[in-house]
């Protein structure tokens, strides 16, 4: 058994048209719903070119703000590389940390070593549904003038990530298979109406 935490996940994208139906749908099969309006920055280390050239996969950060609560910190991701698909063909499975900071969490990532990649705005809607989170939305673009949100055109792509809401461990209580049984369940009740799948990131 391995100490890693993971995060089990599926993704899909739709058009606008289908937004009703795919809300209806989610809506029914979810415990509650509340929307979202969060930033993001994906951080890569300062070597990761060297590191990709060398066959070693960088430690990826992302740093996570949701905008819509007051007083809301950042909250720091750590992704490793997604288990091959041989060992987990039908969900995404990686290892991920998670923590919390206090302060400036950008100066945090650059004191670790990492140079900011990325940056994106997501807004739409979250869904809880046992053990999982459903996140539903599109992305919007940033003003390169003064960094904020730019409200995202109605043809945008809707994105879905049905994912783990928490780390979870790969033990006799809670084995990973438990939780891929979990994505897979929302992969069956949106079929026809989304396609979900797993994805390498």
């Amino acid at each position: 058994m391995s100490s890693h935490f993971y995060e089990v996940a599926l993704f899909g994208e739709f058009f606008s048209r289908d937004l009703k139906a795919i809300l209806n749908r989610i809506t029914l099969h979810s415990e509650s719903s509340h929307s979202m309006h969060s930033r993001e920055i994906v951080f890569e280390p300062l070597d990761a070119q060297p590191q990709r050239e060398a066959g070693n996969d960088a430690v990826v950060l992302r740093a996570r703000k949701e905008l819509d609560e007051p007083g809301a910190g950042w909250v720091l991701y750590a992704y490793l590389k997604p288990e091959s698909a041989r060992v987990h063909p039908e969900a995404t499975v990686r290892p991920w940390a998670t923590c919390q900071v206090v302060g400036d969490a950008l100066s945090f990532a650059s004191a670790l070593g990492y140079l900011r990649r990325s940056q994106i705005y997501k807004k739409g809607y979250v869904f809880r549904r046992g053990t999982l989170v459903i996140q539903m939305f599109q992305q919007e673009q940033v003003d390169p003038k003064t960094q904020e949100p730019i409200p995202a055109h109605a043809d945008t792509l809707w994105e879905v990530e049905v994912k783990t809401a928490s780390p979870i461990r790969n033990t006799q209580e809670t084995p990973l298979s438990q939780s891929v049984d979990a994505v897979l369940e929302v992969q069956l009740l949106m079929k026809g109406l989304l396609d979900l799948r797993r994805q390498d990131l």
